[in-house]
């Protein structure tokens, strides 16, 4: 099956969809987009002040964007934390990421105690290193993360590498327990109900084509409130005004028919962490829980004019792709079938910094930008949205949260085309490129293309 969303819905159904918005009307709060952010912002709103009125607006259904599609990370990556430690100093970027670490329990605490059953394993992350210039940089990367505070990572060997799962050529690895495995679905479904369950008004099938200070305006009407919450992530873009805002990166994956026990035993992967890579144009990965290898990585990584996909069809050329780096990793799956291929946009800032921000003057907040690390993350900003408001709205106090450096960062636009279109393709060109030189050469040295595609990009 090839679109169709993604195999997640595939696996668990599609939802009965909300009826749409039905004429004017108001709310204390307005949430755009029903996402991993907009449901995890009325969900903590909605517990810390039962009294709003909040009501959230979906285009189509709730998770139908990256929320329906990532890999299932739930992990403690965040996008721009150097860049916040330049600006903010060392210490703010480690309180961020602590942050980050205890965001990952925080949302395996609250499915729990919602009785959402996600598919949840705590199996952490591994990242492997499969040539001598991707051996270099995880033991950089991994002495990094040492640098801002996680002291329970662990680096190993070939030999470890082995032992936990068999991954042709590995050379290394770098795990951390701060990851788990989860269906996204599953997820994003339990928590709309959840949020609806507290009192939370959820309208789908009502696209927002504007935002403005006290108003969010629909083919079916305006809602208006006080707070206006912009969490639309990929689809940032198709608002007016917000064309150039973050980019919609595409990130395609797929999942195999279920592997034999003959086949698990040649891979190993009994600890079901999630999987990632050390290549400039990396994959992701993690074994389902019924028994397939999901695995994402960059396919058409941007189309024109900041289009976004309808139901996630994948290029032919990107899902084989795909299986080439499945079998690369794994050689004795080579016969393993490709039952679904499927892609997403995430959403990309000029910098690659998450941001969360409320402008005081005009009600209007957002968060977003997570470069692919938004199934934690997202929840970490809506805590942070949670406390923004209220502080403003004089119902809470200043907080921890609202002191984590990337609270009111600010990023210039992208680039207008075919600039834009231009930039990107060259970009993961070029980041390509660099995976086969490294592969090809056995120097323990970085390409130099690679740092340029940093540069260009503004990642360095």
């Amino acid at each position: 099956m090839n679109g169709a969303i993604s195999f997640w819905y595939a696996d668990d159904g599609l939802p009965a969809v909300r009826e749409p918005l039905a004429g004017d009307t108001s709310a204390d709060v307005v949430i755009v987009g029903g996402g991993y952010t907009g449901l995890w912002t009325a969900y903590y709103l909605k517990k810390a002040v039962p009294f709003l009125r909040i009501t959230v607006l979906e285009q189509k259904f709730c998770g139908y964007g990256a929320s329906g599609r990532n890999g299932g990370w739930l992990y403690n990556g965040i996008a721009g934390r150097g860049r916040y430690a330049r600006l903010h100093g060392h210490e703010a970027a480690v309180r961020l990421q602590r942050a980050m670490n205890d965001t990952v329990d925080e949302v395996v605490r609250v499915a729990g105690a919602e009785g959402i059953d996600a598919d949840v394993h705590q199996g952490g992350v591994l990242e492997v290193a499969r040539t001598p210039a991707q051996l270099a940089r995880l033991k950089a990367f991994h002495a990094h993360e040492l640098s801002y505070g996680e002291k329970d990572r662990e680096l190993y060997g070939a030999r470890e590498t082995a032992e936990r799962i068999r991954v042709a050529d590995a050379v290394g690895a770098s795990w951390t327990p701060h990851g788990a495995r989860l269906h996204p679905v599953k997820l994003v479904k339990g928590l709309a109900a959840a949020v609806e369950a507290l009192g939370v008004t959820i309208h789908e099938l009502t696209p927002v084509t504007e935002i403005r200070p006290k108003h969010a305006v629909t083919p079916y009407g305006t809602v208006r409130a006080p707070y206006v919450l912009r969490c639309t992530e990929g689809f940032t873009a198709s608002l007016k005004g917000q064309k150039r805002t973050w980019l919609p990166m595409n990130s395609s994956m797929i999942a195999t028919e279920p592997l034999t026990a003959e086949q698990w035993a040649s891979v190993g992967w009994d600890g079901r962490e999630t999987l990632g890579d050390m290549a400039h144009a990396y994959m992701y990965a993690q074994r389902t829980a019924d028994g397939r290898i999901a695995l994402g990585g960059r396919g058409v990584p941007y189309r024109f004019g900041s289009r976004t996909d309808n139901d996630g069809r994948t290029q032919p050329a990107t899902v084989e792709a795909l299986r080439e780096i499945l079998v690369g990793f794994f050689p004795a799956l080579a016969g393993v079938r490709v039952e679904h291929a499927w892609s997403g946009v995430l959403g990309v800032p000029r910098d690659w910094c998450a941001t969360v921000t409320l402008d005081r003057s005009t009600g209007l907040g957002w968060a977003g930008g997570y470069v692919g690390s938004g199934v934690a993350t997202a929840n970490l900003a809506a805590r942070t949205l949670r406390d923004l408001v209220q502080q403003d709205s004089g119902q809470g106090v200043r907080t921890e949260l609202l002191d984590l450096p990337w609270v009111g960062h600010k990023v210039r636009k992208w680039e207008p085309e075919p600039l834009r279109w231009l930039g990107v393709q060259g970009l993961y060109a070029t980041y390509r490129a660099a995976d086969r030189r490294e592969q090809g050469s056995g120097a323990a040295q970085a390409s130099r293309l690679a740092r340029v595609a940093d540069k260009v990009a503004g990642r360095d």
